[in-house]
């Protein structure tokens, strides 16, 4: 073979760092968001954290819905922090394939290359980001008002309310040990997981038989005692047992009618499918309870007890969802239009650190100056890729209000079909981007504060050749059963008969689907005793 040159022309995409960074910061929800801003200034000792109330310079957000020309292509690199490098592709579309993960993209090396432009003076770019938030501080007037989080945890644990129950109990110190143990091995639901043989096990371990037959008759003991305390039912290990509980504390309290109580009793220890099958007919004489009025009397005190008796007091961890963009409705009548814009609270106030930069900048040919370049570099980029994140996040976002306008005016019932296909060809952005915008963001509106991804969703056809949104039938669907009999709940070919004569094609199936969706029971068990 003989050797020789030839010439081939080709053409690849490669992601540079900025716009690796840009795709990621993209992506990050307003949680994440934070944490990557305090590992950057953590990291970084260029970028640092702005709380003077100074203005700061604007980077272009009332001119984030100015359209772009379609030769224009240099605000496609602008929005996405870096150009990519070659030919016939766009940023945007660099962010979509780099989704999809084309063979031909580069991903840059381990570590970041942040290569400077070789300058150290300060920059437009250097100036803060997000001077429009306030400082999150607590001010005099906000002292009496407790944070969410700290009110949720401030309630007394359940172990606690039990622990300070049994201290007023008069018991030996190996009984009282067996008690607190028990309390201790208490779930969330105040049930008894373990076997009472089991915990005498890991307890004692491989001792004695009868020690651990000593051991297991104390926590029987301990178990009457534990039973005995409030909330009713604490200590059950199971469901039975905890509504049996509560129907023997009713029962010596001489509340209610004494059949209806032994009824119920007799009821709880059946299988507890047929009492969430609502089985009258096969209860009644397994119960003897002599009528079918009986036995419904019985399964309404049954539905009233508590199924999980320590549900008050369980420390639920409130995820407040803060909201990146807030629409807020102007005008009125005729002239009634919808503003809307980013929430200041969730943008972060950054800057180049200027006494740093300064003396890198007369210390240009010191040691390690081209590394301390690139942090410098790299602290830029950042400021400027968070910026770009929000003016994205904007654009999509009144894109979104413009296209569901009739949602903010009526509500969910007047929702369009909306795909993400439709927002990233208005706004000539790739769908994968479109998606990255709209996941773990949210909106606050009149209507209620909603994920971005809560305003897409595919169509049903019509009778008249349209599109209804699946998020309006689902709505429909909710309205109907609403509004349905209690003593005959409508079945899901009925309301999918309901919804052809509003026009809407809806197969059962699809019926079914919805229904489940929005958590609602089968028609057998909404029908009422």
């Amino acid at each position: 073979m003989k050797p020789g040159l030839s010439l081939r022309v080709s053409q690849h995409l490669a992601l540079t760092p900025q716009l690796q960074q840009s795709i990621r910061l993209l992506q990050l929800s307003t949680l994440e968001l934070s944490q990557e801003v305090e590992q950057m200034l953590d990291d970084n000792p260029f970028l640092e954290r702005n709380l003077e109330d100074a203005p700061r310079e604007e980077f272009g957000l009332p001119q984030a819905d100015t359209p772009v020309a379609e030769d224009d292509h240099a605000g496609d690199d602008a929005l996405y922090g870096g150009a990519a490098a070659g030919t016939g592709s766009t940023a945007a579309d660099g962010a979509g394939d780099a989704a999809d993960g084309p063979a031909g993209t580069d991903a840059g090396a381990d570590a970041p290359d942040w290569e400077g432009d070789g300058t150290v003076d300060f920059s437009p770019d250097d100036s803060e980001w997000g001077g429009d938030a306030p400082a999150r501080s607590r001010s005099d007037e906000d002292d009496g008002q407790a944070d969410a989080t700290e009110l949720a945890r401030s309630g007394e644990s359940l172990t606690d309310f039990l622990h300070r129950q049994a201290l007023s109990l008069r018991l030996s110190q190996l009984d009282m040990a067996a008690l607190r143990f028990l309390i201790e091995s208490l779930n969330d639901d105040g049930y008894l997981d373990e076997p009472l043989e089991s915990l005498a096990l890991s307890l004692a371990g491989d001792t004695d038989p009868e020690q651990l037959e000593e051991l297991v008759h104390r926590f029987t003991v301990a178990l009457r005692l534990l039973q005995s305390l409030e909330p009713t039912g604490v200590g059950a290990r199971g469901l039975a047992e905890c509504l049996a509980l509560q129907l023997r504390a009713l029962a010596d309290a001489e509340e209610g009618d004494a059949d209806v109580l032994q009824t119920a009793l007799r009821i709880c220890e059946q299988p507890l499918e047929m009492l969430a099958k609502r089985d009258v007919r096969r209860l009644t004489p397994l119960c003897g309870a002599g009528s079918e009025d009986r036995t419904r009397a019985a399964m309404a005190l049954i539905a009233r007890l508590e199924p999980r008796p320590g549900r008050r007091f369980v420390e639920v961890e409130r995820n407040v969802i803060v909201p990146d963009v807030i629409v807020k409705k102007t005008g009125r009548g005729a002239q009634q239009n919808f503003s809307v814009q980013l929430n200041p609270d969730v943008m972060p106030r950054l800057r180049v650190h200027d006494v740093y930069a300064g003396a890198l900048r007369g210390n240009r040919g010191g040691e390690g100056h081209q590394a301390m370049q690139q942090r410098l570099q790299e602290a830029r980029w950042f400021i400027k890729n968070i910026q770009q994140r929000f003016d994205t996040i904007l654009r999509v976002s009144r894109a979104i209000v413009d296209r569901q306008r009739n949602f903010f005016v009526h509500g969910e019932l007047a929702m369009r079909p909306l795909v993400l296909r439709d927002i990233a060809d208005e706004l000539g952005l790739h769908e994968s981007t479109i998606s990255r915008v709209t996941t773990a963001k949210y909106m606050a509106t009149p209507q209620g504060t909603y994920e971005l991804k809560y305003f897409f969703g595919s169509g049903l056809g019509t009778e008249t050749g349209g599109n209804a949104s699946s998020t309006a039938v689902r709505a429909l669907i909710k309205q109907f059963v609403s509004a349905e009999s209690p003593a005959k709940p409508l079945s899901d070919s009925q309301i999918a008969e309901m919804l052809k004569e509003q026009g809407i094609e809806c197969a059962r199936r699809t019926v079914a689907k919805y229904r489940e969706a929005l958590r609602i029971a089968p028609a057998n068990l909404r029908k009422a005793l």
